[in-house]
């Protein structure tokens, strides 16, 4: 009996890693003919479309975050994945711009922690965006050997920081979450049943043409009854999702910029990857450029600026062989706190109460600050 679990586990595990390095491999290329494309609209027997609480915000608060009305959202889950979302890109035109922006320039910035602070003093990460904009606004035929600050993210880190080393959240380790994020955040959640969903930490992963996720499971908050939620822009990339143990083979499916993911129920703790990277050719941006420069007409209460031509050009020359993914989570449940916890522990801007990855990567845990195939 102990033999045949043994295999069972064996095989299992195989199963999953077997299929991330198929779709890891460069030589020969992977067949993609069996990976689910969402964006397409095509009918599968294994995609089921999803009702989305169209009440739950109004078209002017969606908009302010620079969603279309939820009425207009594409939702869908899989057939064998109860609790899994996948809302294909819900950005109005142009607006997946300023998200970007904030990704590079802004969530990077202190507060906030980064891979760069593992080897770095606080002066030399200070300023991230300003120090590499002169470089990132050369011509690409420019031959440079030396990255600038912003190619050399791999994980941000919001509100509470997660401790690589411990892979834990602490009531010391908190900065304030960014109140146009944490906003987005619950929009999504709400239209998705959560109406009480509300961010407490983030983690953003920067991905390059040769990055990876290795295999996990998001299980470090301390209540799994919330959604993790998943926002992608920049490039597209091949997402695995498998089940509730490591011998579950994994759904292959498409993550495009704009695309989002709600892992909730019995999904939430499902285990899953990123394989690889899928840089579009030459020439081609994934994200939206029309309508993002500084007339873009925006209604006066939107949490969404309109971004400088400056902040475009470096922003559209990152993503054009980049990806940024942002995962949010609520780590605490109503009323809890975090084990000995002798004092009350920091609001969200809401006023309300992963493991990870580091920004793609687990096998630097000295220093997490590299985005590589890991298993974690």
């Amino acid at each position: 009996m102990a033999k045949m679990a043994a295999s069972m586990v064996e095989t299992g595990e195989d199963a999953f890693r077997k299929m991330f390095k198929r779709y890891r491999t460069k030589h020969p290329p992977p067949d993609f003919s069996d990976v689910l494309d969402f964006s397409t609209g095509k009918q599968s027997d294994k995609i089921i479309p999803v009702k989305l609480d169209k009440a739950a915000v109004s078209d002017v608060e969606v908009t302010r975050v620079g969603l279309q009305p939820v009425r207009n959202w594409r939702a869908f889950s899989l057939l064998e994945y109860p609790g899994f979302v996948f809302i294909s890109n819900p950005f109005q035109p142009g607006c997946q711009a300023f998200w970007v922006r904030q990704c590079l320039k802004t969530y990077p910035q202190k507060p906030n922690v980064c891979n760069l602070d593992m080897h770095m003093s606080p002066s030399e990460t200070q300023n991230i965006w300003e120090k590499s904009v002169p470089v990132l606004k050369t011509s690409p035929a420019v031959k440079r050997q030396a990255k600038t600050l912003v190619e050399r993210l791999r994980w941000v880190t919001l509100g509470y920081h997660y401790n690589w080393d411990t892979k834990a959240y602490s009531a010391d380790h908190h900065t304030p979450f960014p109140p146009e994020l944490h906003l987005l955040s619950r929009h999504i959640a709400a239209a998705c049943g959560f109406p009480k969903f509300s961010p407490e930490a983030g983690i953003l992963n920067y991905y390059h043409s040769d990055s990876s996720l290795g295999i996990h499971v998001d299980e470090s908050e301390l209540d799994h009854s919330h959604p993790l939620l998943s926002l992608s822009f920049g490039q597209s990339a091949i997402f695995l999702l498998g089940g509730l143990c490591r011998q579950d083979p994994p759904t292959a499916m498409y993550m495009r910029s704009g695309d989002v993911m709600v892992m909730s129920g019995q999904s939430r703790l499902r285990y899953h990857a990123v394989p690889r990277i899928l840089v579009a050719p030459r020439g081609q941006t994934p994200v939206e450029v029309e309508g993002c420069g500084p007339t873009t007409a925006l209604q006066a209460s939107s949490v969404v600026e309109p971004l400088s031509q400056e902040d475009w050009a470096v922003c559209c020359r990152y993503i054009q062989s980049s990806r940024v993914n942002v995962t949010l989570r609520q780590v605490l449940g109503p009323g809890q706190n975090f084990p000995d916890s002798t004092f009350p522990t920091p609001k969200t801007p809401g006023g309300q109460e992963g493991e990870n990855h580091d920004g793609a990567s687990g096998r630097d845990k000295r220093k997490r600050s590299s985005v590589e195939t890991a298993e974690t």
